[in-house]
């Protein structure tokens, strides 16, 4: 059977990004089993052939109406697939999906049947946010860093941006490469659409969004760009931790040191 990527270079390159960050989430220990999901809005890689495509499924809900999505297409990682499978195969363990008119269910075109990521509803959510914000952002990731998710174990930790002052505070690459900070959901049930509108309304101040006990949610002009978020925020707990198991609570940049790096890169 002949591949979607077939002669279409630019599409290629995307699915090919998307398989490299998730080599690199199961390497970090982010993506135990099935963990995990990647979604990136292919739509300007379409061309009127693919448009044409038979689907090679059914039609499924979204689980919520997403009129921003009308006649958009998304590469997805498939439900129950291993992040190490993807890097490896993306197109045994992903799927091409189209919107459908209606706005409210998709289906599959390519090149597998693979129904996508159980979070789908979150994930589209988050696409629609994206495109009604016009900011070119195009992939949203999803992942279990191990000192993050520890983290919101502690009840202090979940108030309003106390977390993101402690990582900022860790190294100045966290303030610089992830100047929104970290927004916090408190624990919802996984792939319900109640976790899809809470991320919602935490990407209107946030480009990085903690799942209480769960993972991260990050978008991103790529997904490199999404991945490099959670990675400095992860590097910045590692520190927090490892200063921590040394015995030892870890003085941090001052407030003054943040202002000032805050003014010298326009953050």
């Amino acid at each position: 059977m002949k591949s979607i990527l077939e002669n279409r270079p630019a599409l290629a390159a995307e699915i090919d990004k998307v398989a490299e960050v998730a080599g690199y989430l199961w390497q970090k220990g982010w993506a135990e089993r099935n963990g995990g999901n990647i979604s990136v809005n292919v739509t300007e890689h379409v061309d009127d052939e693919i448009r044409r495509m038979p689907a090679i499924s059914e039609r499924f809900p979204i689980g919520t109406v997403l009129p921003a999505l009308k006649g958009c297409y998304f590469f997805c990682k498939g439900t129950n697939r291993r992040m190490r499978d993807l890097a490896r195969r993306p197109m045994e363990n992903g799927s091409v999906i189209r919107i459908a008119d209606d706005c409210a269910s998709y289906e599959i075109i390519a090149d597998a049947a693979v129904k996508p990521t159980s979070e789908l509803a979150a994930h589209l959510s988050m696409h629609a946010k994206m495109i009604a914000d016009g900011k070119g952002y195009k992939a949203a990731v999803h992942t279990h860093p191990i000192d993050l998710v520890a983290m919101t174990h502690n009840p202090e930790f979940l108030k309003k941006d106390v977390l993101t002052e402690l990582l900022w505070s860790m190294i100045p690459e966290t303030r610089a490469f992830c100047p929104k900070g970290l927004g916090i959901v408190p624990y919802k049930m996984p792939s319900s659409v109640e976790l899809a509108e809470a991320t919602i309304a935490a990407l209107e101040e946030y480009d990085v969004v903690m799942w209480e006990k769960h993972g991260v949610c990050a978008v991103g002009p790529d997904i490199f760009e999404a991945f490099d978020q959670v990675d400095v925020l992860s590097k910045a707990a590692q520190i927090y931790l490892t200063a921590r198991s040394m015995g030892f609570r870890p003085s941090g940049t001052t407030r003054e040191q943040m202002d000032e790096l805050q003014r010298a890169f326009d953050l």
